[in-house]
């Protein structure tokens, strides 16, 4: 589950959920810095979020890049949607998915299709319930994908359990 993965690979493709501007109040007026929340993944079960602080857009999105290609994860995919249904915890924000039929597509809000599409999930349904903060809806959709077991996962856990017991 926990394997390496490459980086540096070409396949990965990134998509930006929210850009924010913020400011900070100073003697001499405003100062404007900007944090942008990047989603990246290879669209076959690797996905990663990150999120950057610059003063220019452009600084912040390759900095939210860097960092979601450092925190990505393998997920479990079956039939190009997710084996079973999980909820999601982040903060005050609770992420429904559900698995779907083929050729239902993508039923989700803004920030979790932008999760779904790079994770290369094509058929899914999902329900944010709670918060709106596109941060804390992405940070609840990667919990529950990272909650996701297979079929053969569990099968290994249930033979591990009963031995030890």
């Amino acid at each position: 589950m926990l394997e390496k993965i490459n980086q540096d690979d070409n396949s990965l493709k990134d998509k930006v959920v929210c850009i924010n501007r913020v400011a900070k109040v100073v003697k001499g007026g405003k100062r404007f810095s900007f944090s942008a929340v990047v989603v990246v993944g290879n669209g076959n079960g690797q996905v990663g979020m990150g999120k950057g602080k610059a003063a220019e857009v452009p600084e912040a999105i390759r900095k939210a890049v860097e960092n979601a290609k450092k925190n990505m994860f393998v997920f479990p995919l079956r039939n190009n949607t997710i084996p079973h249904e999980v909820i999601g915890h982040y903060g005050a924000e609770d992420v429904l998915l559900k698995p779907a039929a083929e050729g239902t597509g993508i039923i989700a809000g803004g920030a979790v299709r932008s999760v779904m599409e790079m994770a290369g999930i094509q058929n899914i349904l999902s329900k944010c319930l709670g918060s709106g903060n596109p941060f804390n809806v992405v940070k609840a959709a990667l919990a529950g994908l990272k909650n996701l077991r297979s079929r053969e996962m569990v099968r290994e856990m249930r033979k591990q359990s009963e031995i030890t017991v």
